[in-house]
């Protein structure tokens, strides 16, 4: 059931979820994200929202770049480690296989397409913080539209921190 008219609207979207990942202070982290999307054209930008209880929020502070993934909907195991686990407690590049991008961010090799963008702004919205990123690494182009992973099938998965 429906708290506000928003939760109302929010309920027929069905869009896509990523993986959010970062490094900074000898510390890395990542997390599944809903709250994201291009925001801009000229200058390209996009937006990620991180909530300030999980544990990427906190690394995320201080870093100078954040790295966003896409997943196939084959990947939902990818989904439940980051979106179900918490790094507080786990560290959840020791279960996957990843590479660092040139700035240091974790890349998840296994992800169909990411990008990796320079943190332009932090934007204070509440109990979440837009992190607003000007791409400055793509992943190579892919061929074929992946079939993305979306928020209704991950919705199930219990957070790793609470919400």
């Amino acid at each position: 059931m429906a708290e506000t008219e928003l939760d109302a609207f929010a309920e027929v979207l069905d869009g896509p979820v990523y993986v959010v990942t970062v490094a900074a202070a000898g510390e890395r982290s990542g997390c599944l994200v809903g709250f994201a999307s291009q925001c801009s054209i000229k200058p390209p930008r996009f937006v990620v929202w991180l909530s300030r209880l999980n544990h990427t929020f906190r690394v995320a502070r201080g870093a100078s770049h954040l790295a966003v993934h896409v997943l196939d909907h084959g990947q939902r195991s990818l989904a439940e480690l980051f979106g179900g686990e918490t790094g507080d407690r786990v560290d959840k590049f020791e279960q996957v296989d990843w590479r660092p991008s040139a700035d240091g961010s974790p890349l998840l090799t296994g992800a169909p397409a990411w990008f990796v963008g320079r943190i332009e702004e932090r934007v204070d919205a509440g109990d979440h913080v837009g992190f607003v990123l000007a791409p400055t690494e793509t992943s190579p182009q892919v061929r074929t539209a992946p079939a993305l992973l979306r928020y209704d099938d991950v919705k199930e998965i219990d957070a790793g921190h609470p919400v």
